[in-house]
């Protein structure tokens, strides 16, 4: 066979692999690949591909239809809240945030009876407060175990502080609760402490009082955690009134004091009554209570130093609703336990109360 022959049946066998491969190829990609021959051999003229189209934007367009009115809905209902509370919309969009200010709440805590009782009801309601870290500082020269335990089973967020009140201020047993000013030391301790390891420059947060004898709502803390300078707020149970609270006028600011004992002071509200931005702690490093301080004035002695009246921020529907109550426990009897005692069988010290 000539080198001419061979390469016509070369040439031959090309031209049938082309031919099998343009007409088998469009068969195999429709078997392999869902391909539509219509689609394949003849494209879709211009009306058919801007019916597709159609088909697909059209439950898109129905959802951006649907986005705009509930848009257009939020921004009516934002405006009609604004009017009514100013401050309402940023509230609710800081508490949908999970970086909301963080509650530093002091407690003072002294060694009696009813004292791990008392830090039981306080710790249930505090496990429910979001972003809260709670400084305990004992009125002791040391730690005791009961606080130290208890606190680290506690589940909160905490700091174990403690320092003794001068002898000369301190409580005797039947003295009335009125009479000398109580937690002064501890509060400035837990103030200065806040000073020395919180970054206030890059952390927001509010300081609250939280006194361990005191009962709290829930919604006090959500009332509090937006505090600009100083917010206020009534409390119940306390001055000898079924509540004390501040006195606010139709421009929303305060005027003075509903409370029956020296209502002319500065600042005649209980401890539990207000809360402060920690921004303050570090634009005043030296405000402190005043151990010195007469009776009833103590909390006007700290508050004086960072906020003028006009400057305080009435929360609680302007000052009109108790989150807050002054209760005390009553300090327990012990007939039964001193007759115990007497018989030769007293209780079991080693089961803490």
């Amino acid at each position: 066979m000539s080198t001419l022959e061979m390469a016509r049946i070369h040439l031959k066998k090309v031209v049938i692999v082309f031919v099998v491969l343009f007409f088998i190829t469009p068969v195999i990609l429709v078997i392999a690949y869902g391909v539509n021959c219509r689609n394949f051999i003849s494209p879709l003229n211009e009306e058919d591909y801007r019916d597709a189209i159609a088909k697909k934007e059209s439950p898109l367009k129905m959802k951006e239809d649907e986005l705009k009115k509930y848009e257009e809905r939020l921004n009516t209902l934002s405006v009609a809240l604004r009017r009514q509370f100013p401050n309402a919309v940023e509230y609710i969009l800081q508490i949908l945030d999970d970086n909301i200010p963080t509650i530093y709440a002091i407690t003072p805590t002294h060694t009696r009876h009813v004292q791990k009782a008392e830090l039981v009801r306080l710790t249930n309601t505090f496990l429910h407060v979001k972003n809260f870290h709670w400084i305990l500082v004992e009125d002791s020269e040391y730690r005791t175990p009961l606080v130290t335990n208890f606190l680290a089973q506690s589940g909160l967020r905490y700091t174990h502080l403690n320092t003794a009140t001068p002898k000369n201020y301190k409580m005797k047993e039947n003295d009335p609760h009125w009479l000398k000013p109580r937690g002064v030391e501890q509060r400035n301790l837990a103030l200065d402490w806040l000073r020395e390891n919180i970054d206030i420059a890059t952390n927001s947060g509010v300081v609250y009082f939280a006194d361990d004898d005191n009962t709290y709502s829930l919604q006090l803390f959500e009332e509090m955690r937006f505090t600009e300078k100083v917010s206020v707020w009534p409390v119940g149970i306390t001055g000898g009134l079924k509540f004390e609270r501040p006195i606010v006028g139709e421009d929303g600011k305060v005027k003075g004091w509903y409370a029956a004992w020296r209502p002319q002071r500065p600042f005649a509200m209980d401890m539990a009554g207000f809360a402060l931005n920690l921004n303050l702690l570090k634009k005043y490093p030296n405000a402190r209570f005043d151990i010195t301080a007469k009776r009833g004035y103590l909390e006007s002695s700290f508050l004086t130093q960072l906020v003028t009246l006009n400057e305080l921020e009435p929360r609680a529907e302007l000052c009109t609703k108790v989150l807050v109550w002054h209760t005390r426990t009553e300090k327990p009897k012990w007939k039964e336990e001193d007759a115990m005692i007497a018989k030769g069988q007293p209780s079991d010290p080693r089961v803490e109360v």
